[in-house]
């Protein structure tokens, strides 16, 4: 990204439910971690939560490809038609979604530490360095450290799904992150760049496997493993010679949580 970018300083009480943040540069973990063994969270034997009772908040980040604001929006359309009601929409284009709340420091603040729910979801999309994901409204970037403190205030011990789909977005598997209660995606490795956010994108290429594949998981683990590979596969067919790499964890509470409607 480039250095006109800094940390924003309005974050020091975000609250993330679940967060995918689908970010792309202007240029590791293992793919998949489980937590050691803990208490329990407080979804069912089953490791389900009814879709009513998930709160989802998704973000665009950055309005300089579409891709981001398509991103929220159509994961929007495929949680509700699962039965997710509490579901709050960030955009960063206020001139094309006039409708959706302009993703400011202090909308994105305040979206993110509502309560409620027994299950959080968060869908962060936008452009990433090893900083953090950028928030264009405020003109800086949200920090991993910021983004950890966010969820402990916000979440708690409740089932919380961060899916970070950004550049570096890796570098949100932090120690604290990794939680027994969390699972946690992000679109690519620390040490990497994702793609499809350019001008003509509909959608990152992170987002659009997830999309693509969310009909066809019952789990957050399913759903991780067939978006990895779905981004593999495009990647190569691309021919991108360092790939993306994106990475998973499972904090063993929530291993098995089903996705909402599931």
């Amino acid at each position: 990204m480039p250095g006109r970018w800094r940390r924003s300083r309005g974050f020091g009480a975000l609250f993330v439910a679940v967060s995918l943040l689908s970010a792309c540069t202007t240029e590791t973990a293992g793919p998949l971690q489980t937590a050691s063994a803990s208490p329990p969270a407080a979804a069912s034997a089953e490791g389900s939560v009814p879709a009513s009772r998930w709160r989802a908040v998704l973000i665009a980040g950055d309005n300089n490809s579409p891709a981001f604001d398509n991103g929220v929006e159509a994961m929007r359309d495929k949680l509700a038609s699962r039965g997710v009601r509490d579901i709050s929409v960030l955009t960063s284009n206020p001139q094309v979604n006039p409708s959706l709340t302009v993703a400011t420091a202090a909308n994105v603040s305040n979206a993110l530490r509502t309560a409620g729910g027994e299950a959080c979801l968060a869908f962060i999309t936008s452009h990433g360095d090893e900083s953090g994901f950028v928030l264009r409204q405020a003109r800086g970037t949200v920090s991993p450290a910021s983004l950890e403190r966010a969820i402990d205030a916000g979440c708690g011990a409740r089932p919380t799904v961060v899916v970070v789909s950004a550049c570096h977005s890796g570098v949100f598997l932090r120690a604290g992150m990794r939680q027994p209660h969390r699972i946690v995606l992000t679109a690519a490795a620390a040490d990497r760049v994702s793609f499809g956010c350019g001008a003509a994108d509909q959608y990152t290429y992170f987002d659009q496997c997830l999309l693509q594949q969310f009909d066809g998981a019952a789990t957050w683990r399913q759903l991780a493993a067939t978006t990895r590979v779905c981004v593999e596969n495009l990647e190569r067919r691309m021919g991108i010679a360092r790939p993306s790499q994106p990475q998973t964890f499972l904090g063993t509470a929530v291993a098995d949580l089903k996705l909402p409607g599931r």
